[in-house]
């Protein structure tokens, strides 16, 4: 075997004796070997649902039959043809869209984000302690985290210009990593990352599970903090909250200042609907920004949405904003008092029958990639057709946490804009379930 693609070629061959046509047709026809290194193969496939599937399902046997062919054990990586371009697209020097309207001042402080707002505006000044290296913040996804990290960024930049500040998504270090070790660019990619003078990382709960990622990026703290620069993490849960999240990460990461931020209440509703609908040029009326206010509680995009969506609607029809006309603009945006809404155990019973999963082994505590994305599944459609909040959704699946309910939320929404296939399957789901009305 002189190549990659005859050493790829001879575990397909293995695969066919033990796999049915269909199967090597279905999640092998388009999947390749990309990078062969030592005991490690790097496949590639084009999207993520065939990725878990052949991590899930196929795993094993293509280990054995590497072993088969090698004598040795393999470790395996499967990526998407999405992560392997991502690299190839022009980005700016700090890898970020233009962020200059992201600062403290346009941050609508209220109680749920006081203190995550006041320990990112003590490290962006330089008042710090060591006690806030590195600074953690978490909460769940609209909130506001990543707007504090562009403010940090902003401020930090406007003191001291001549800083190295690098700031990448969880993510997006894990591809990078990738590449670098599919182009023997190691030492760039730990230049990169660990001489930076502030590092910046959304997203960090995106590392978890994946071995070789975690491995990196423990080296990468451990650099930045003996040198004593500033590091700014966001998740949205705390550190010992993140599965298969490594015990020496989570202490390191527990070791500095966790500051949380929840949904906004009330009052902190109220002065985004002023703030924002003031930066838009827009004039509510008390009883229309009330109305927004009661109705649009999750979380910031959510609340900004409602309010340009009333624009959009008040310049469509060309007449003054009333309550009245509020409520028709933003009619679509939430379930109306007679709109059917089918019940968890609903939703749970028409994923488990696509998956041919049992409903019970959904709820509990099975952890089989494929249990787990139906029960991943489950709570994304349970939150998007039905009234419950996470706790109660979490209470639904054996009482796990909310934060593993987000967690769940937040992952399937990330797959449906990059897996056109996950996203017609929940369709298809979806479907099945608003039949049963």
């Amino acid at each position: 075997m002189n190549s990659i693609t005859d050493v790829w070629n001879s575990v397909l061959e293995l695969l066919s004796q033990e796999l049915t046509p269909v199967a090597m047709e279905t999640w092998f026809k388009d999947c390749s070997a990309v990078e062969l290194r030592d005991s490690s193969i790097v496949l590639c496939t084009p999207t993520a649902f065939r990725k878990q599937i052949i991590e899930d399902r196929f795993a094993d046997s293509i280990k054995k039959a590497l072993h088969d062919l090698f004598a040795c054990d393999f470790e395996i990586s499967v990526v998407t043809k999405e992560e392997l371009e991502a690299e190839s697209k022009p980005r700016s020097d700090s890898g970020m869209k233009d962020i200059s309207n992201y600062t403290f001042e346009r941050f609508v402080v209220g109680s749920s984000n006081k203190f995550a707002h006041a320990a990112a505006l003590a490290v962006a000044e330089g008042n710090a302690k060591e006690y806030s290296n590195p600074l953690f913040i978490y909460g769940e996804s609209g909130l506001g985290k990543t707007h504090l990290l562009y403010a940090i960024y902003n401020e930090v930049k406007r003191r001291h210009p001549e800083y190295n500040i690098v700031y990448v998504k969880g993510e997006k270090f894990t591809n990078d990593l990738i590449q670098a070790i599919q182009t023997g660019r190691n030492i760039e990619f730990r230049e990169k990352y660990r001489y930076a003078d502030l590092f910046l990382m959304d997203d960090i709960q995106f590392i978890a599970g994946k071995t070789s990622t975690q491995e990196e990026f423990f080296h990468t703290f451990n650099s930045l903090f003996e040198a004593n620069k500033q590091i700014v993490l966001t998740s949205d849960r705390p550190p010992i909250e993140i599965n298969l999240l490594s015990d020496r990460l989570v202490s390191r990461f527990s070791s500095g200042l966790l500051a949380d931020i929840n949904p906004p209440d009330y009052e902190t509703r109220m002065a985004i609907i002023r703030n924002k609908a003031s930066r838009l040029g827009l004039v509510l009326p008390d009883d229309v920004m009330d109305y927004i206010a009661r109705n649009f509680t999750a979380n910031i995009r959510q609340i900004e949405g409602a309010v340009k969506k009333v624009m959009a609607y008040q310049e469509l029809i060309d007449s003054p904003i009333t309550l009245q006309v509020a409520k028709q603009a933003l009619a679509g945006l939430f379930k109306g008092e007679n709109e059917f809404i089918p019940t968890a155990d609903d939703i749970i019973e028409e994923t488990g029958k696509f998956f041919s999963i049992p409903a019970e082994d959904i709820k509990g505590k099975r952890q089989t990639r494929n249990v787990s994305l139906a029960r991943q599944i489950s709570m994304f459609l349970i939150k998007k057709l039905t009234n419950l909040t996470q706790v109660g959704i979490g209470e639904v699946f054996g009482g796990r946490d909310h934060s593993t309910v987000i967690s769940a939320v937040r992952r399937i929404e990330d797959l449906i804009k990059t897996d056109p296939e996950l996203a017609k399957t929940i369709k298809d789901i979806e479907s099945n379930i608003n039949s049963r009305k």
